[in-house]
Parts: structure tokens; sequence; C-alpha cells
């Protein structure tokens, strides 16, 4: 359902404004996300909603500290998400076309790729793995209409911290944030936890442009 939603939204907006700039295009993407919250609102509510975990709320203890199952299950799946995605991209002949059009569109048009087709099916492939981890981190966070919007802001520090476009850079991003978090939760307070994360993230882009695994630019004359 979410892939098709993805689908819908490339062929309803995206992908009738893609001769637009840059601007343009995340404008409509924040206004068709407005759009969503606002449905998600008239076909539940806006109450905070749990979900059951895959396998019970039992904590376990490893070496003194607890860990939720459900944890275990994100950390899992997104190792196999990530191994399933490097070797869709690496080894597969719309992963490679994909890569292609994000380096450079042109190019990709002058070497017989059909660019349109390729951002069709990026928008579907995009919506499920968002679904996925919603499906993963709800019985955690909880859920609710508007909840995507902090995960959408979390999830795009952790790429831009770790190097955009780099498959370890978003794990050891992800990972980073989430210990940076836990750690101004415990010695200092949950209320100052997202400054931490973010003040952190603002820090290494003013040092690292590129994050901390991505690829240094040079500039050439």
């Amino acid at each position: 359902m979410a892939g098709l939603v993805g689908l819908l939204l490339e062929v309803l907006a995206v992908g009738r404004a893609r001769k637009a700039d840059v601007v343009t295009l995340i404008i409509i993407t924040i206004g068709a996300s407005i759009l969503l919250r606002g449905l998600a609102q008239l076909l539940w509510d806006k109450s905070i909603h749990t979900l059951p975990p895959l396998s019970g709320n039992q904590p376990i203890a490893v070496f003194g500290a607890t860990i939720l199952p459900q944890s275990l299950w994100v950390l899992g799946v997104t190792l196999a998400t990530v191994v399933a995605l490097s070797a869709f991209f690496r080894g597969s002949r719309l992963g490679k076309a994909m890569r292609a059009t994000s380096y450079n569109r042109l190019a990709a048009q002058l070497v017989g790729i059909d660019v349109r087709k390729v951002l069709f099916f990026s928008f579907g492939l995009a919506a499920m793995l968002g679904a996925l981890g919603g499906v993963l981190i709800a019985p955690i966070a909880f859920t609710s209409w508007d909840v995507g919007i902090m995960l959408g802001l979390k999830g795009f520090a952790a790429a831009m911290l770790g190097g955009m476009g780099s498959f370890p850079g978003a794990i050891v991003g992800g990972l980073l944030l989430g210990l940076l978090e836990s750690f101004g939760a415990g010695y200092l307070s949950s209320a100052y936890k997202d400054v931490i994360a973010f003040a952190l993230l603002l820090a290494v882009l003013l040092v690292r442009p590129d994050g901390l695994l991505g690829a240094a630019r040079s500039d050439r004359v």
C-alpha cells in the first residue's frame, strides 16, 4: 500500500513537474506530506496509538544493560535491508540505472536509460522502505498522524552525519545519533536529546560537509 502511495505521488505530483528546479520539487513534496498527514487525521484520528511488538515486550539483559526485543528486530532488519539494497544497486540492471540517474541524469539519458521509469520505481521503493521502517519503530516510539516529521528529520540527520549516499555511513550515522540521544536523555534531560543530536550534526557539517564517511570533494579550476 505504501509503495502504491509513493507511485501515485510520483505520477500525480512530482512527475508532472519534472522539468522544474529543485526548490520547486522540494515544495511539492512538502505539500504532499501535509496532504497525506491531513488524510491520516481523517481516516484515523489525532491520538497516539501503540502497536504490539513482533516478539514480546520482555527486556533482554546484556552485560548489565537491557534492550527491548523490538530493538533487535530493528537492527537485524536494517542490516538485512542494507545488504539487499547494496546487492540490488550493484547487481541488477534497474539498480545500476538508478545509481547512474542519481549521479548524472543527462548522461544516463544519453546512454539509453529510461530516466522516467527509473524515477517512477525509485519513489515506490522509497515509500516501501519508509513503511518498513515505520512498522519496525512503531512498537517502540508509538505512532500518530504527525510522527513522521521528526523521524524524517532524524533520518536525514543520520544520513548527512554518516555521509549522503553511503550505506556504511547511514548505519554509522544512525547508530551514533541514537547513542547520543540516549546519553543525552540519561545524563542530562530527555528534553535536550534532540538539541544534542542536531547540534552535533551542525558541528560535523561545518568541519566535514560530506559527512563522516562521505567522499571528500575537491574543486578544480
